[in-house]
């Protein structure tokens, strides 16, 4: 919200001459704490800090943070034990909250957004759906899923097994489906598309070969425990 120049030096005024606080001048003007906050800053006035509260933990946070450089995965209840032997009669509740962040976390990975051209890739995966009972028998209730990789269209065809068979017909029913078959498809390192894997060395289901060589596909698993 723009605020007009009178109220700006008004704002302005109150501040500086009658020494209000920016909260007391947007309750009684009646605009937002934010826009009193922006015209403060555009005069130059420096945004107001808080200062820290003093605790009870503040003389063990060097006890928290050299233990944990040593001990990274040390619980936050044996760290308490080792403060109350020193001293530490604080509440275990907030003794705890400061251990939570002063902790080391591992820094955050970043991903790389890819895009694909358009019927260049799929991927594809199982999903189960909890169990269904057909007659006597408990079958599980197993989803077959495709996502085009391009525009995430999605096509989900239900079995009652995740067998070889099944594998194979939810890959035809989804080309089917999409009347086409992309280049690509990725899979998560699951038994229906990979047997056995040693690092780059990857020995594939032969019958999702012979689908992959009859529909002129690449089949692709990703890196083991990236599914990402």
């Amino acid at each position: 919200m723009s605020l007009s120049p009178e109220l700006q030096a008004q704002i302005l005024r109150l501040y500086h001459a009658e020494k209000w606080l920016p909260n007391t001048i947007a309750r009684q003007l009646g605009v937002h704490h934010s826009a009193v906050t922006r015209v403060l800053a555009q005069a130059g006035v420096p945004a107001a800090v808080a200062s820290p509260r003093a605790s009870v933990v503040d003389p063990y946070v060097g006890l928290i943070t050299e233990t944990l450089a040593r001990f990274p995965t040390l619980s936050a209840a044996r760290l308490y034990v080792m403060a109350r032997e020193r001293g530490y009669r604080g509440s275990d509740s907030q003794f705890r909250y400061r251990v939570s962040l002063l902790r080391p976390r591992k820094p955050a990975e970043a991903y790389l957004h890819l895009r694909t051209l358009p019927g260049e890739q799929a991927q594809v995966d199982w999903g189960h759906f909890g169990h269904l009972q057909v007659g006597r028998a408990r079958r599980p209730l197993m989803a077959f899923v495709m996502v085009l990789s391009y525009s995430r269209a999605l096509w989900v065809r239900f079995f009652l097994d995740a067998r070889g068979a099944s594998f194979l017909a939810g890959h035809v029913s989804a080309f089917e489906h999409f009347a086409s078959v992309p280049r690509v498809l990725l899979y998560d390192n699951l038994k229906s598309a990979v047997l056995e894997r040693s690092g780059d060395a990857i020995r594939f289901n032969p019958a999702l070969l012979a689908l992959a060589a009859h529909y002129r596909f690449e089949p692709r698993p990703v890196a083991v425990a990236r599914g990402n």
